[in-house]
């Protein structure tokens, strides 16, 4: 973020040379004219009576012709000026950002050129379905002769449906979803469909004393919430009691905060997105967000190993160098170390848990076997190495 900062400041300069240059080139510019309307007035007043050219006019026309000129330079010269900013805008670009960015990582990573660029398109395409933009993923896919079954569609068209229809303020859609996924969102703790019962009974309370009966008979839809809800619910029906003098101005007008809306969106993307095994972020976000993170970092380290000329230490095309600190957000999965190696597990070398409790690395199990026997470095309890389980997280 650094770089961006740095070239965003010779931007601001460029665009404030920008305004300047523009306002001082129109001031100039009226002068000027209001200055050449002035003598051709006298110029030609001096015709109408026949005189000829006195000495004063012909030193203001000389003195005329030599302040356009003046003025012309003096514009140019600025001119000339800004193109020298813009070009230290495009140097501060080169500068800050390394253009050979497809370096950092090897080609050895993508099993081939083709698999590298069906898997950036599909990102491309499920990024843009998640994002509600249907009609560029359809012509995306049409361009880039990707086929995208109608099976990997749908869960994104149903989401973008109800979402849409979430913003008008509609919860017709979102209820009936719930409704049909019921018994799945009760095994994730997921409270969606209490949430949308409230906001639809919330909607009744702002229609007045007029909705009073209707709200109360929808009050019905909170019965299976009960022991859950207890105390929502408790204050959804004490604010009847204010509805014909204005729940706004009453101890219960929070209850008609706009930022419901926001929150309903949010809960239903968030629980909608763990039904269906999909992301709250769709995996290009995600990965762009980490890249620039990890990029500089990337950049630096594969500097340092070129100038000391030890490319071999970073051979493995499915592990970094380094450990790099995405922060608690991007953490997916639970990682092991082994105490023995100090190495993270991996599929080629999990984590084996022995009798007595312990886990260690493959490897290192492999490395502490004497005579056919384990010994446990923390027990030390002996033991058969067969005896050891993997495990996964």
């Amino acid at each position: 973020m650094e770089q961006c900062a740095c070239v965003e400041r010779e931007l601001d300069k460029v665009l404030q040379k920008f305004l300047t240059y523009g306002q001082l080139c129109e001031r100039s510019l009226e002068e000027l004219l209001h200055y050449v309307g002035q003598l051709r007035a006298e110029l030609a007043g001096a015709a109408l009576q026949g005189t000829p050219l006195s000495a004063t006019l012909s030193l203001l026309m000389s003195q005329c012709c030599r302040k356009i000129k003046d003025t012309v330079q003096k514009l140019a010269s600025d001119h000339k000026d800004i193109h020298s900013s813009v070009s230290r805008v495009g140097k501060a670009i080169d500068r800050n950002f390394d253009s050979e960015i497809c370096g950092v990582v090897s080609d050895s990573v993508w099993d081939s050129r083709e698999k590298q660029q069906q898997s950036l398109q599909t990102a491309i395409v499920e990024h843009l379905y998640q994002q509600g933009m249907l009609s560029v993923a359809e012509e995306l896919c049409q361009e880039s002769t990707l086929s995208v079954d109608l099976d990997f569609k749908q869960p994104f068209l149903e989401l973008n449906r109800i979402l849409e229809a979430l913003h008008q303020q509609d919860l017709g859609p979102a209820l009936e979803w719930a409704v049909n996924h019921r018994q799945r969102l009760l095994e994730l703790n997921s409270s969606l469909e209490f949430k949308l019962h409230r906001l639809h009974f919330i909607c009744l309370l702002a229609g007045g004393p007029e909705k009073q009966l209707e709200a109360l008979s929808y009050a019905r839809h909170f019965q299976p919430f009960a022991r859950l809800h207890q105390r929502e619910i408790q204050v959804m029906m004490g604010s009847l009691v204010y509805l014909r003098l204005g729940l706004e101005k009453s101890p219960y007008g929070h209850l008609l905060d706009g930022s419901h809306w926001v929150e309903i969106c949010e809960t239903f993307t968030r629980d909608a997105c763990s039904l269906l095994g999909l992301s709250v972020e769709s995996p290009l976000s995600v990965s762009f967000a980490s890249g620039c993170v990890a990029l500089p970092v990337l950049m630096n380290i594969k500097a340092v190993i070129e100038q000391r000329q030890c490319t071999g230490v970073w051979s493995h095309k499915d592990e970094l160098p380094i450990e790099i600190e995405l922060g608690m957000k991007c953490w997916y999965h639970s990682v092991f170390a082994c105490p023995i190696l100090r190495q993270q597990t991996s599929d080629s070398n999990p984590p084996i848990k022995l009798i007595c409790g312990h886990v260690i690395s493959r490897d290192a199990l492999n490395k502490l076997i004497n005579g056919g026997k384990l010994k446990c470095p923390y027990c030390p309890m002996e033991q058969n190495p067969a005896d050891g389980k993997r495990i996964i997280f």
